[in-house]
Formats: structure tokens, C-alpha cells, sequence
């Protein structure tokens, strides 16, 4: 049961992400950022969860920090001094890229799996969509350009020796960050569709994960998941990583045929090699769903069988499989 003042706080949040998003200021872009954070806060607090308190002071300041930077760069704008790239700076550390990610899967791992949907989408449209503002300044195309290869490389090789899930989905956040900078410097409609896929399948995944109330590695072995959750949520996992021909690969068909376009065969290599790292920890989580067995478990699932709706939402990874048949018919 959802209670009132967490409704009122999500409210609150988006109405933040509507003003940052609406505003034709930067300070009003800035107070829709504090309002969304002075919102996000009392959502992900937690009496049932000890490390809830540790997360709420990691994130606030954290982001506390970004926004006083944002405030002081706006200040030397105003005196015709140009510090965008403090302003570039203050938003990668308030999405978590790298390199200014040391916050962020600390955070993940304090919160629980509703708590991560809003972290890792509806918080990464206000910062996302600012930066897009400041991709035609050269110095701040310079940081976007640099922290997307790095978050690449970082989000590749800090999910490899990870056994807890959400530390394994915050470095998979951050290597999707470097793909949709890279979209972002192409194109914004490139970026809104890398952006929007990304959030689905983000969204699809963690949902199975709350759905079996797992935490760590070894909760994926559960043998009284059903079999058709436990395939969905494995081609799921194929299509968070861009596995054709699931439907995360679309996004990343269009970047990498953009970016070629573009003469970025460099980074675009690096971006495949380090797809290649991410996608093969989602097969060691996908292969632990079918293969490994523990008739008895200790932990409580939720009831997945009153949410057939999921079922029909997972379906929808197949779409990857329709559109290059459309698209060879233009």
C-alpha cells in the first residue's frame, strides 16, 4: 500500500523534473534540480532498512555539492566569465558518470528495488537534458566526449566481480551513460530513443528482481520461480545488455551507423568492447536463472502470479526482432 506522503513526494519530484525540464533559465533549471532532490530524499528513507541512513547522506551530499557548484558557475556567467565547463562538471557528478561515480552504486546498494527504477531513470532526465544544452560548447564537449569513454571502460569493469545485483545494475547504469552521451552528442532524437529504451528494459529487469525479492547473486537460484518469468527475464537481461535481436539493440544499431557517419570509429570500438564485458555478466545472471537449482530457499517471493502484466510487457523485447524487417522494407 503506497502511502499518501510518498504519493506527495513523487509528485513533487516530477513536478521538479517538469519546471528543470520547462525552464528557459538557469536558475530555474537549478530550482527544479533542488526540488526534485529535496523530493527524492524522503522517498528512499527507510525504517526497515539499515543502510538507508548511509544512502540519504551519500545522496544528499553528493548532490549538494553539484548544485553548488551549478550555482557558482551560474554567478561567473552572469559577470560574462564563461565556466561552463564547472556547470558540465556539477552534472555528470549528479548522474554518477564516471569519472565522478564512486557515489553512486554505494547508494544503489542502500535502497530498495523501487527506490532504484526512480534512481536510475526518472533522476537522470533533468541532468541528462541539461547537458544536452551544453553539448555545443567546446570545453563541455570535451568532459561529455572524455567522461563517456571512461564511464564505457568503468561500467564494463566494475560489474564484472560483482555479486550483488544492485551494485551489478549501477555499473550497468553507468555504461548505458556512456552510450547515451554519445547519442546525445550525435543527436537529441537519438539520445530521447536510447534514453526511453533504456528506461523500459531498466525497468522490466529490476521489476523481476523485486518480483523475487533478490538482493544478491545466489536469490536468482530459486527453483520455485516459474519457467516462463524465469525465460522473460532472461531475454530481458539480453535486451538490457543489446543482444540482438532484442529490442535494446535498436538504439545501439542507430548510434554505432551515426557514429561511423561521424568518423568515431575510435570510441565507437571502445563502446563495443566494453558491450561486449557488460553483456556477459547479464548471460552469467540469465544462465543462473535456468540452469542452477536450490529447492530450498530461504527468502519470500512477491505473489508474481497476480501480475500477469509484466508478462505481457516482457513480450515486448521481441519488437527488436519487427523493426530491422520494417526498416530493410524503407
Amino acid at each position: 500500500m503506497v502511502s499518501p506522503f510518498s504519493m506527495l513526494f513523487f509528485f513533487t519530484l516530477v513536478l521538479g523534473l517538469v519546471l528543470c525540464i520547462s525552464s528557459d533559465t538557469w536558475f530555474g533549471a537549478w530550482v527544479g534540480l533542488e526540488l526534485n532532490l529535496l523530493s527524492f530524499i524522503p522517498l528512499i528513507s527507510s525504517s526497515s532498512n539499515r543502510y538507508s541512513s548511509e544512502s540519504i547522506l551519500k545522496y544528499f551530499l553528493v548532490q549538494v555539492l553539484a548544485s553548488i557548484m551549478i550555482i557558482f558557475s551560474a554567478l561567473f556567467v552572469l559577470m560574462m566569465v564563461n565556466l561552463k565547463v564547472v556547470f558540465s562538471l556539477s552534472l555528470l557528478l549528479k548522474l554518477g558518470a564516471a569519472p565522478f561515480h564512486f557515489w553512486f552504486p554505494q547508494v544503489m546498494e542502500g535502497l530498495s528495488w523501487i527506490q532504484v527504477i526512480i534512481l536510475m531513470t526518472l533522476q537522470k532526465v533533468g541532468p541528462m537534458i541539461l547537458l544536452c544544452y551544453l553539448v555545443y560548447d567546446k570545453w563541455s564537449l570535451i568532459m561529455i566526449f572524455t567522461s563517456a569513454v571512461v564511464s564505457a571502460i568503468v561500467g564494463a569493469m566494475g560489474g564484472l566481480n560483482q555479486l550483488y545485483l544492485r551494485k551489478i545494475m549501477a555499473f550497468s547504469s553507468i555504461n548505458h551513460m556512456s552510450w547515451m552521451f554519445f547519442a546525445m552528442i550525435l543527436s537529441e532524437y537519438c539520445w530521447l530513443l536510447y534514453f526511453s529504451v533504456y528506461c523500459l528494459l531498466s525497468i522490466l529487469v529490476i521489476t523481476n528482481f523485486y518480483f523475487q525479492q533478490a538482493y544478491h547473486f545466489s536469490h536468482l537460484v530459486n527453483s520455485s520461480f516459474p519457467l516462463v518469468p524465469k525465460v522473460m527475464s532472461m531475454m530481458s537481461l539480453f535486451s538490457l545488455g543489446g543482444l540482438p535481436p532484442f529490442l535494446g539493440f535498436i538504439p545501439k544499431w542507430f548510434i554505432i551507423q551515426e557514429m561511423i557517419f561521424c568518423n568515431y570509429f575510435y570510441p565507437l570500438l571502445v563502446l563495443l568492447m566494453c558491450s561486449l564485458v557488460t553483456l556477459y555478466f547479464y548471460i552469467r545472471m540469465s544462465i543462473s536463472f535456468l540452469t542452477l537449482v536450490f529447492p530450498f530457499s530461504g527468502w519470500v517471493m512477491k505473489d508474481y502470479g497476480s501480475n500477469k502484466i509484466m508478462n505481457t510487457v516482457m513480450v515486448m523485447n521481441f519488437i527488436g526482432m519487427l523493426i530491422p524487417s520494417v526498416y530493410m522494407l524503407y
